[in-house]
């Protein structure tokens, strides 16, 4: 069984490419819907954000008592552009296009991607450039995320941030938590796998559904509690 496992996600890795290289359009082997026990180790799973989590998180960062305006941004830029922590502190502002709504994104291998803005994040990407960046001793910094002490905010930082916030609303934070919620959330409105894929600057339409088309370990939890 094992074998013939690893032959049928072997097809499905190639119809992947087919896609990818637009000499296809149709999933032909789709293991969720033909049922297809797949090898062990072959799926992957990941851990995401419940759309009540997000509500709750997002209604959080909004009290500025207890976020900043900076701490605000990077949760809404984590959560609406799926960018890595990486990517995120390597933001310039040379990067972000108003006029078009595009963040410009380097990657990895030094790749770029653009991903759409929304009017909501631009807004709040002025409000801090001209609040509380503009009070900075690193206002000259090209970078857009400046720290107390650097002009380029580190990725250790974020993590910090954001695990304190985590213990706050009871839940459980790192940076690409919030990558893994935004390509799940794309694909369950029904945003075609290539473009979530390109979206997530992901080098092979593979890695996207390798983590995203199966459901995620909650979502199975979920179904099984209704039996």
């Amino acid at each position: 069984m094992a074998t013939i496992n690893k032959k049928i996600n072997s097809l499905q890795a190639f119809n992947l490419f087919l896609i990818e290289q637009k000499l296809a359009t149709d999933l032909v082997v789709t293991l969720k819907r033909d049922r297809i026990k797949v090898a062990a180790g072959s799926e992957g799973e990941v851990e995401v954000f419940t759309e009540q989590e997000v509500s709750q998180l997002l209604f959080f960062v909004q009290d500025r008592s207890r976020v900043n305006i900076r701490n605000q941004l990077i949760v809404h830029l984590l959560l609406y552009t799926g960018v890595r922590v990486s990517e995120l502190c390597g933001i310039q502002l040379s990067n972000i296009d108003y006029l078009t709504s595009t963040l410009r994104v380097t990657g990895k291998g030094g790749k770029y991607r653009e991903i759409p803005l929304r009017p909501d994040l631009i807004d709040l990407i002025k409000e801090y450039v001209r609040t509380d960046r503009q009070k900075s001793k690193f206002v000259e910094s090209p970078y857009l995320l400046v720290s107390q002490r650097a002009d380029k905010l580190h990725k250790d930082a974020v993590n910090t941030m954001l695990e304190g916030q985590g213990r706050q609303l009871g839940l459980r934070m790192y940076p690409h938590k919030f990558r893994h919620t935004f390509c799940t959330r794309l694909l369950k409105k029904g945003v075609p796998l290539t473009t979530v894929s390109k979206l997530a600057g992901h080098a092979h339409i593979q890695t996207t559904a390798h983590y995203y088309i199966n459901t995620s370990k909650e979502e199975k939890e979920k179904a099984v509690s209704l039996l």
